[in-house]
């Protein structure tokens, strides 16, 4: 150390600058040129090619997404559309089964009612010409009951 310390000190430069220095450099800047050329060009472009290709696919994605979106949208819409047509539709053939219901039930009632008038008529009029067959016939039926009740014939 204390040798080191002496050659600075004696004004003699460490590293000598020579004609060894110049070629190395001149080699290093060769070779620098070609690794450039060969290997670090190379490289970069294909970075940047995949960077682009990267960029491209996200793009499309993106595009595509957004038209899958657009279209989901546009379905949705179409289906709320033919949702609200269906229950229009639902309505109105229950407001024409309950119109057909009222009125079959009003046919129904009013055969019913014309069955209830005319079986009325006809009890009447079939108790009607009971009571006048039966009706001259009735004393001697209860004469005849009387007696029999009695024991004795009644007058």
């Amino acid at each position: 150390m204390n040798q080191t310390i002496a050659t600075i000190a004696s004004g003699h430069p460490l590293i000598d600058i020579d004609l060894t220095a110049v070629v190395q450099f001149v080699l290093f800047l060769l070779l620098m040129a070609i690794c450039n050329k060969l290997l670090f060009q190379p490289y970069l472009a294909l970075r940047e090619r995949r960077k682009a290709g990267v960029e491209g696919a996200r793009a499309e994605a993106e595009r595509m997404t957004a038209t899958a979106d657009a279209k989901l949208a546009d379905f949705e819409k179409q289906l709320a559309t033919a949702r609200d047509r269906a229950n229009e539709e639902g309505r109105k053939v229950r407001a024409e089964a309950g119109a057909t219901e009222r009125d079959a039930t009003e046919k129904a009632r009013t055969a019913a009612q014309k069955s209830i008038d005319e079986a009325t008529t006809k009890m009447r009029s079939d108790t009607e010409a009971a009571r006048k067959e039966l009706l001259p016939q009735a004393d001697m039926i209860a004469r005849s009951i009387a007696s029999k009740l009695l024991g004795r014939e009644v007058a």
